[in-house]
């Protein structure tokens, strides 16, 4: 009789256990689920782009992260500005598109205004609309940094502006004559992802 009564409490226990077992499972899958939601970022935006004494370029801005990349610091990018869409839109001013990849290192995180600097790798082309132009250089390989802030107005919505320098440059006869050092860009873009 004792040895069945124990036994009836072992399974009791035994069932008390699992069942709060699977609860405590379900309460933690259920919170990872969250977290894993809340951990991509995708900002997609428009840049809008001044190089110094020549084009406005306006253009696409795509940005991911992932909030487990050096702590919601770091960001990779795609861009795709060009002159179509700014200054050659209304005047015959030369069609160049740039294509941009970017790696972007944010500072100060979970505050609205941060600083932060980017490092792109990307493709210049230009289109000079005559063939008479077809001897000078039009495509050359772009490096550049941007240093600049970029301010949250909520959760979702944020405004980058930033100063940056173009290491490759031409003057028509050595590398495209419309690749300028000097730019400046500011980009509003618009979280999908939280």
């Amino acid at each position: 009789m004792k040895l069945t009564n124990f036994l009836k409490s072992l399974s009791l226990v035994a069932f008390i256990s699992t069942s709060n077992l699977s609860a405590q499972t379900d309460v933690i899958l259920s919170d990872l689920k969250l977290r894993n939601v809340q951990t991509d970022i995708m900002n997609v935006g428009i840049r809008i782009q001044k190089t110094s004494g020549l084009y406005w370029e306006n253009g696409l801005d795509i940005e991911y992260s992932n909030k487990s990349l050096l702590n919601d610091k770091l960001f990779f990018g795609f861009s795709y500005v060009s002159s179509r869409l700014g200054t050659a839109l209304s005047s015959n001013a030369i069609k160049q598109d740039n294509y941009i990849l970017s790696a972007r290192y944010y500072a100060r995180k979970n505050k609205k205004l941060r600083p932060f600097s980017k490092f792109n790798l990307g493709y210049f082309n230009a289109d000079y609309g005559s063939e008479l132009f077809d001897v000078l250089d039009n495509t050359s390989v772009i490096t550049s940094l941007e240093f600049g802030l970029s301010y949250t107005f909520i959760k979702k919505l944020k405004l980058s502006s930033s100063f940056g320098y173009n290491f490759i440059t031409g003057n028509g006869m050595e590398g495209p004559g419309t690749l300028y050092p000097i730019y400046l860009q500011s980009t509003i873009s618009w979280n999908l992802k939280q």
